[in-house]
């Protein structure tokens, strides 16, 4: 199969807009629970309803017209994910603006660069820091008109500034905002050179949130639906989640810090979750390395790993043997239970995209009792274009296009999409708009597969083939998401083009080392000891040869080198979205990729 459609569940008209997804809200549920907020990490949880909710949006609106803000003009977002950006961004919308969102990790240059392109008219930030760095490239930034904090009282301000704006002028403006008008610009976070701003409109975030909430009822309108939202909202995963929650009869929270995330979790107790698979990789390596504190609790531990992923996969065929569900029950008073309650013990679905998850984990999670609903999208698709759904899970794939979609396989196994969530273009840039969209289909450089049931499993990166020099053609992902699933490892960059085997970088994860050393026997050394040490080493070839058992021998890592330090955001070798910048690793490391191939003997993985 090389094209599968969804049809649309629900039809957006023209006189939709975010703006009419909360009114509606509001008039279904107004005196419920819409968001719930709190000030500091110890303080609680206090109900937010859509009555209120709304009522604070348009005095904020009301704010945002006395101080200038136009329909149509640029307005960015500087921030961690907290309730006040999601008030700010529904009172821009109010009153006919466009939020652009700006990671609050993002460098000057970055910052220049999206301020710049949208040209966006004010900037509000919500540290000082924030604002000095906005301070620091103003000048070269010619609309840019004021810079706001949000920690030095901005909401309070805004409210205080739009008292004497007639009410009138913001339900005027609200209803200005029609399914083709643009809601915001996302500017990709750039794994190769400058972000791309995509332009996506009111009706491409209504298509897929009216639409998710049809096709996946159990997890937006079940009874008590509740999510805790720790991505960051200037990704467009988090952005979407934020309207199709409010849009729905679901209850949102807001995570600022992950490192209080357990903690949040556990107050907050979320029915559902968001997250990139290095989330869960994270989770499960964390458990095991607390079960390895004795030879009696890890062999439990791996007991019980096994019974929840033969138990999932038993539900596959239809059938789970009565003394695998006796396993399984003790499995989960041992093991199981305590890791849904660090996730906050009442959540039944978590939605994972960014990248594969990998099938283990997968089988792993929905044996815990948690459904990952492994999906696939990109900013310029509104986030989703495929799915898995709750009653219909194949787990290794992403599941088939959400209602509305059509996904076609082209000639050399590109992924093509249309729909109504598609984007209607990049900023300022005709050329690549025209690159991308052929036809109505946008072509997403990644390669991938359709079942006979229509569903799409991703293989990679187009532009990321690897092709060896015995003409050999490899998909990185794949080794990569395996490597990467070991505790000691944090990222894998594969190589091998034109080489005569794959090769992989590896970076170890500084978090996870000191424990690991601790269960291992070793005392607790830097990471420029343990890069060299022979037994990290050896574990390292054993995740290596684990990895391996999923290709060809053409196609298997044979040699791997551990860097001096990782890939983070901050030294500049990974986005925001916690995707590696290939081509930056493998131009600033050539040196060391040549290494690796220098004469020096391969590992005989098979």
């Amino acid at each position: 199969m090389n094209l599968a459609t969804t049809p649309a569940l629900v039809d957006v008209p023209e006189s939709t807009s975010i703006n009419t997804l909360l009114a509606e809200r509001v008039a279904r549920t107004g005196d419920q629970p819409l968001l719930e907020r709190r000030e500091t990490p110890s303080a609680p949880w206090v109900p937010v309803s859509a009555n209120e909710f709304d009522a604070e949006v348009v005095a904020v609106a009301r704010g945002l017209v006395a101080h200038g803000v136009k329909v149509g003009d640029r307005v960015a977002i500087m921030s961690r994910t907290r309730y006040e950006w999601t008030l700010l961004d529904y009172a821009i919308w109010a009153v006919g603006g466009v939020p652009v969102p700006v990671y609050e990790t993002s460098a000057p240059d970055q910052v220049q660069w999206i301020l710049g392109d949208s040209g966006a008219r004010f900037a509000f930030v919500e540290t000082a820091a924030h604002a000095g760095i906005v301070t620091a490239v103003r000048p070269n930034l010619p609309a840019l008109e004021g810079v706001e904090v949000i920690d030095a009282g901005l909401v309070a301000t805004l409210r205080a500034e739009g008292a004497d704006v007639d009410p009138q002028e913001i339900v005027d403006r609200r209803t200005g905002v029609h399914a083709s008008d643009l809601a915001t610009i996302i500017y990709t976070s750039g794994s190769t050179g400058r972000p791309k701003g995509a332009e996506l409109t009111h009706g491409n975030f209504a298509h897929v949130s009216l639409n998710a909430a049809e096709a996946l009822p159990e997890v937006l309108e079940s009874d008590g639906a509740r999510t805790l939202l720790f991505l960051p909202l200037a990704h467009v995963f988090a952005r979407l989640i934020q309207v199709a929650v409010l849009s729905a009869d679901a209850v949102l929270g807001h995570a600022p810090d992950v490192k209080n995330l357990v903690g949040d979790l556990g107050s907050f107790k979320p029915t559902f979750l968001l997250a990139v698979p290095r989330v869960f990789e994270k989770v499960y390596n964390s458990a095991e390395q607390k079960a390895s504190a004795s030879p009696v609790t890890r062999r439990i531990f791996y007991w019980a790993v096994r019974s929840a992923i033969a138990a999932s996969r038993a539900q596959d065929t239809g059938r789970v043997p009565a003394s695998l569900a006796v396993q399984h029950k003790i499995a989960d008073r041992l093991v199981l239970g305590k890791l849904r309650d660090a996730m906050g013990g009442a959540v039944v679905h978590a939605v994972s995209g960014g990248a594969p998850l990998g099938e283990r984990l997968g089988h792993f999670f929905r044996g815990v009792g948690v459904t990952v609903l492994e999906g696939y999208g990109l900013t310029e698709t509104t986030a989703p274009a495929a799915v898995n759904l709750p009653r219909s899970v194949a787990i290794g794939t992403v599941g088939p296009a959400i209602p509305g979609t059509s996904i076609q396989i082209d000639e050399d196994g590109e992924i093509l999409i249309k729909g109504p969530h598609v984007f209607r273009g990049y900023h300022n840039q005709p050329d690549l708009t025209a690159e991308a969209l052929v036809d109505g289909w946008f072509h997403t450089g990644d390669i991938g597969t359709l079942d006979s049931e229509g569903r799409l499993r991703i293989t990679g990166r187009k532009k990321e083939i690897i092709v060896t020099a015995g003409g050999k053609n490899v998909a990185p992902a794949l080794l990569e998401d395996r490597l990467r699933s070991h505790p000691l490892v944090s990222q894998v960059v594969v190589v091998g083009d034109q080489r005569p085997f794959i090769g992989a970088l590896v970076t170890l994860d500084a978090e996870m080392l000191p424990g690991w050393l601790a269960n291992h026997g070793l005392p607790n050394m830097p990471l420029s000891e343990a890069r060299v040490h022979p037994d990290v080493l050896a574990a390292l070839d054993r995740a290596v040869a684990r990895a391996n058992q999923a290709v060809s021998r053409a196609e298997s890592i044979r040699k791997i080198h551990v860097m001096e330090s990782d890939f983070t955001e901050a030294n500049g070798y990974l986005t925001p979205s916690m995707k590696v910048k290939r081509a930056l690793v493998l131009k600033d490391f050539g040196s060391t990729v040549d290494d690796l191939y220098d004469g020096a003997p391969t590992q005989p993985h098979a």
